[in-house]
């Protein structure tokens, strides 16, 4: 008999229900656990966007700030210091973009010549540069200059030689860059108009450069011999001290090579030395001395050496100071140059120191070294043989020679009793300084 209750169907209702109730339970849990992921994820976020705020904040303090030393400065502030100064003792490889805005797109010049042109420029820190951009052409002389630069002033430090800042080379163009020079070359304050620097300033000059080459003669570990001395290559600073540029003839040697086998005519006529004319005649450093003492002769007569008289005649002015020397009116012609009573002896000193520098043998010339003394005053410089010989007679010239060379030596040269020799005073001095 049936009653209407079945006990089947309450368990299948049971069964239904406790289902639900899982699965709701795991929807609710799954719900709470991604809402607990995603909370903490935004924390996490936050957390590292503070940590970079503060970071970021602080880095530029510790960088710029000058009252803050990072800790390597602390730890090694002598080698970066010296790391920091070699890298500014040497020149560097600039670019051709870099100097397009040096220059404002080479927008001043201030000379050109056969190698090229020379552009004003300057650098973000403001020092000012001079920019030889040389010209290609096709026998290579443009990379044998800028090769003979960069080798050659490029090893050395100077006070009294051009520094060079950096250079550019690529297929397309090649340059120097150099310190700017404001008051340019010496030759257009001893041929220009604009001739109103002293004449003790000029002397200054000259000991300055005479100091220059003597540092690439005897100073440098690799002897340099520059090839090109004239006024034109002698520039001058704010100051006017002077400085010796344009090294694109200039040649490396080793100290125990004595001289060099050229080919060609090197430097400029009427300053080279008169061996370059004699075929395979050895070629020293002593060519430099020649040089120099051509110089010494325009700067004391503030013109060219080489001229013409009113009547048309050749006029000489080194052969007019040999002259007056020999007949010892060597003052008279000091004052008819323009130079006044207070730098007389200044001048006839000049004019000995010029006739010993441009003697023919170059043994005879003496060191670069020797010259600043001589110059610089202290020493009493010893007579100067005739020199110009090589316009002379070929037999002529060899018998002056010979009798001229025959007392020359190494270590004469090395002592300078040749050319000079000290005054009582002056061996005082060195006296005193010896046993100090």
């Amino acid at each position: 008999m049936s009653s209407g209750f079945s006990p089947t169907s309450d368990n299948g209702e049971n069964n239904a229900g406790a289902g639900l109730y899982i699965l709701l339970s795991f929807v609710i849990f799954a719900v709470i656990g991604a809402i607990s992921c995603c909370f903490a994820r935004k924390v996490r976020q936050g957390i590292v966007r503070e940590l970079q705020t503060v970071v970021a904040s602080a880095t530029p303090n510790l960088t710029h700030s000058p009252n803050v030393v990072q800790i390597w400065e602390i730890d090694q502030p002598t080698m970066e210091k010296f790391i920091r100064e070699m890298a500014e003792e040497r020149p560097v490889r600039l670019t051709p973009q870099q100097l397009y805005c040096f220059t404002s797109n080479y927008s001043t010049p201030l000379g050109s010549g056969g190698f090229g042109s020379v552009y004003k420029g300057q650098f973000p820190n403001g020092v000012k540069i001079a920019v030889k951009v040389l010209k290609r052409n096709a026998d290579r002389q443009a990379e044998e200059q800028f090769m003979a630069e960069v080798g050659t002033i490029g090893r050395t430090y100077h006070i009294n030689l051009v520094r060079l800042y950096g250079f550019c080379y690529d297929q397309y163009m090649g340059a120097l860059v150099f310190e700017y020079m404001e008051n340019g070359s010496l030759d257009k304050y001893l041929f220009g108009k604009n001739q109103d620097i002293d004449w003790r300033k000029l002397h200054d000059v000259a000991i300055g450069t005479a100091k220059g080459l003597a540092y690439l003669h005897e100073e440098c570990q690799q002897r340099i011999i520059h090839y090109d001395i004239k006024p034109a290559n002698i520039l001058l600073d704010a100051n006017l001290s002077p400085k010796v540029g344009d090294f694109g003839l200039a040649k490396l040697c080793n100290r125990d090579i004595t001289h060099m086998s050229l080919t060609g005519y090197r430097g400029t006529p009427g300053y080279s030395a008169p061996e370059f004319l004699f075929f395979n005649y050895p070629i020293t450093h002593k060519c430099d001395v020649y040089s120099f003492g051509m110089v010494l002769f325009e700067i004391v007569g503030r013109k060219r050496n080489a001229g013409v008289t009113d009547s048309g005649n050749p006029d000489w002015l080194p052969q007019h100071v040999w002259d007056n020397y020999e007949k010892g009116k060597l003052e008279e012609l000091t004052l008819m140059c323009g130079i006044e009573e207070d730098n007389k002896e200044r001048a006839n000193r000049m004019c000995e120191v010029a006739l010993w520098c441009v003697q023919d043998s170059p043994d005879n010339r003496p060191p670069m070294s020797t010259v600043v003394r001589m110059l610089e005053g202290g020493v009493e410089i010893m007579p100067p043989p005739k020199p110009f010989l090589y316009l002379q007679s070929t037999a002529k010239r060899n018998a002056q020679q010979t009798s001229n060379s025959s007392d020359y030596s190494t270590s004469n040269e090395e002592s300078g009793s040749v050319w000079y020799k000290d005054t009582p005073i002056m061996k005082k001095y060195e006296i005193q300084i010896a046993s100090s």
